[in-house]
């Protein structure tokens, strides 16, 4: 039990670690970029983001977590999975290559014929899967962190050079390429595996009847995720696209500190514990609780100063992001809840359901975003966020079905938090509502915020936060 818990702290320490300072350089590079190109250009990009992540998607084809499920995974196994990819990546960039000018038609834009073909190559990166799901299942995370903060950096260094001479949009496309080119290199460097020619297709046969229903919804995700993206390309423009994304990107970052940091030690451990009811139970409401400890506070304080940090960051230009930022940010709270209780359901091997709640997240998603069409933008992004809040019902239902999850105790787990933040949140703006001078008014609001919330925590006498303390000051 103590060395389960240690090997959660430690890899919670290290996924924050990984989170905080990959969001921190994505923070400062997209400031950068930001600053040096218009939404056109981050539209462009974001009309073929889809296309790229469900191409990547079928490469991987759920193979990864089924290595990570598996326990006693062999040689030939991971030989297998790395031919597989190598051949489906040559599959379908043949078949996107050829498809390219059809999808510059259906944006009525020329430009995306050169630039994704140009982006599909990423498709041959993904040799790194193997190796990738190695360090995954040895909790490898403090490796991650470190090859993660190379590629930023090298890829950021370039990125930022080429929209400074003028690149536009391929600035941001030879970013992209380049992190996921050192990310493979890192994953072979630290775990030392190479392919050997000792493989058969078996192990893929029989590994798909559960990585099928995650490759499905993978998919369903990637569609989710970028469906306004498609739907702004295809009814609006470039600009709209952009501020969308650039809304999107900055609401995902804040959202993406705590669910990286979650993720890389959720499914392993929720595995390790998934023949003991009880205290699996006992795993997930904890990690329940420090995920509402982390996500209200940094997803409710980025809504409240969406306005001056977009401005103050990257100028007046995208001060039409700004709102549409306030809005996700509230969606993407509950968003960070979603990926434990996936991890959850994967670690059961409840593939099936994971598929079956995701389908219906995104057929709820496309009806109710094209019905609020007619009352503009704001009102399907609106929409979109209110989906993504309702559709945790729908998790938490089944982990009350299969392992007996308390409706009560998830409530406890999460709704005062969530209000504490939320009035948090409220006191700030009323406080600082009187400063006019808007760097003084960023500043203040953060300092404000964080104090309330520590404050609260500790009056309230919240365990999370003395076990957290306790933990900082040990590695300290």
């Amino acid at each position: 039990m103590d060395n389960l818990k240690e090997k959660t702290a430690n890899g919670l320490f290290w996924g924050l670690l990984n989170s905080g300072s990959t969001q921190f350089l994505n923070l400062v590079i997209g400031i950068f970029l930001a600053r040096l190109l218009t939404p056109a250009d981050y539209g462009i990009l974001g009309m073929i983001t889809i296309f790229s992540g469900i191409a990547s998607t079928l490469n991987n084809s759920g193979l990864s977590t089924a290595l990570v499920n598996k326990v006693d995974a062999t040689t030939e196994d991971n030989n297998s999975v790395f031919a597989f990819n190598i051949i489906v990546s040559a599959i379908l960039y043949i078949i996107l290559f050829f498809c390219a000018p059809l999808i510059a038609d259906f944006f009525h834009e020329p430009a995306l014929i050169n630039l994704s073909r140009f982006m599909f190559l990423s498709l041959f990166f993904s040799a790194g899967l193997v190796p990738g799901t190695i360090m995954t299942k040895k909790l490898m995370v403090r490796e991650k962190t470190i090859m993660g903060f190379v590629a930023l950096v090298l890829s950021g260094i370039v990125g930022i050079t080429l929209a400074f001479n003028g690149f536009a949009y391929w600035s941001l496309a030879w970013q992209s390429i380049l992190y996921v080119f050192i990310i493979m290199v890192g994953c072979f460097y630290y775990t030392r595996w190479y392919p050997t020619f000792h493989f058969s297709f078996k192990p893929i046969k029989e590994m798909f009847g559960f990585s099928s229903k995650l490759l499905i919804t993978s998919i369903i995700n990637i569609l989710n995720g970028n469906i306004l993206s498609v739907i702004f390309g295809r009814l609006y423009n470039a600009n709209a696209v952009g501020n969308f994304n650039q809304a999107n990107k900055w609401n995902g970052m804040a959202s993406s500190t705590v669910n990286t940091m979650v993720t890389q030690v959720a499914q392993p451990i929720f595995v390790s514990v998934r023949e003991d009811n009880e205290r699996q139970i006992r795993v997930f409401r904890k990690m329940l609780r420090f995920t509402s400890f982390i996500a209200f506070p940094v997803m409710f304080g980025l809504a409240l100063i969406a306005k001056e940090f977009i401005i103050i960051a990257i100028s007046e230009k995208w001060i039409e992001s700004a709102i549409l930022l306030q809005i996700l940010c509230i969606g993407g709270a509950f968003c960070c809840f979603h990926t434990l209780y996936q991890n959850l359901l994967i670690s059961m091997g409840k593939s099936n359901v994971y598929m079956w709640i995701n389908i219906l997240q995104i057929v709820l998603n496309i009806s109710i975003v094209l019905a609020c069409y007619k009352f503009g933008l704001q009102a399907m992004v609106i929409a979109f966020s209110c989906v993504n809040i309702l559709i945790l019902a729908a998790w938490q239902y089944v982990a009350y079905k299969y392992m007996g999850l308390s409706w009560t105790d998830v409530v406890k787990d999460i709704i005062p938090f969530g209000a504490i933040a939320a009035a948090t949140m409220v006191v700030t703006y009323i406080v600082t509502l009187s400063i006019s001078n808007i760097y003084i008014l960023l500043v203040s609001r953060i300092v404000v915020a964080a104090v309330i919330y520590y404050i609260l925590m500790r009056f309230l006498h919240v365990s999370i936060l003395r076990e957290c303390m306790k933990f900082i000051k040990i590695k300290l």
